[in-house]
């Protein structure tokens, strides 16, 4: 074997020595993150989206984070607008995100290093209102090539987060329940 082959091998051995032994990025981060609530009523439907939220999930621990601007949702109408706004509804101003810190319980049966539809349970606490409760969900998640996408759709008691009008014609106009549906497209994070 010449010097120059024995040198090749040693290099491209080297080389697969570094690759092999690399960490893998495992945080993923989505600021491309879209939360829309739904509530119909006898006078008509409530939608309002959200394009400001951020997440970030763990893919080695199962971790997710969401941090939802509250004041970001917008809505058809400005009279919605405000009185989801008001200190008599969400009251914004003093409570102005709602965070979702939880764990993907059956991350063995997730694999965001191959291409496919995986779903998760994901479990933890969901701070809304100055409240916090207990959440047990399920969510799709989509690897294809490196993108990563999660979806997940459900519902929350708004009187669970103290959430209410009390009398007046916007507590006929409100559902008691609120479908909230996520999208989120992940990215590595350095």
């Amino acid at each position: 074997m010449t010097k120059r082959t024995v040198t090749s091998v040693f290099l491209g051995a080297a080389m697969m020595a570094l690759f092999a032994f690399a960490p893998a990025i495992n945080k993923l981060l989505s600021s491309k993150t879209h939360v829309k609530l739904f509530s119909t009523t006898p006078a008509e439907n409530i939608e309002a989206n959200n394009y400001k939220s951020v997440s970030v999930i763990d893919t080695k621990t199962g971790d997710v984070v969401f941090s939802v601007p509250m004041q970001s949702f917008e809505f058809e109408k400005a009279l919605m607008q405000k009185h989801y706004n008001s200190p008599k509804f969400l009251d914004t101003k003093k409570y102005p995100k709602a965070k979702l810190v939880a764990k993907i319980t059956n991350l063995s049966e997730v694999n965001f290093e191959k291409d496919g539809t995986y779903s998760a349970k994901v479990k933890g606490t969901l701070e809304l209102h100055g409240k916090t409760n207990s959440v047990d969900e399920k969510a799709t998640i989509t690897v294809k090539g490196s993108a990563i996408k999660v979806n997940s759709t459900f519902n929350i008691t708004l009187a669970d987060y103290n959430i209410a009008f009390e009398d007046g014609k916007p507590s006929t106009n409100i559902a008691k329940t609120v479908a909230i549906t996520v999208e989120a497209d992940y990215a590595a994070k350095d």
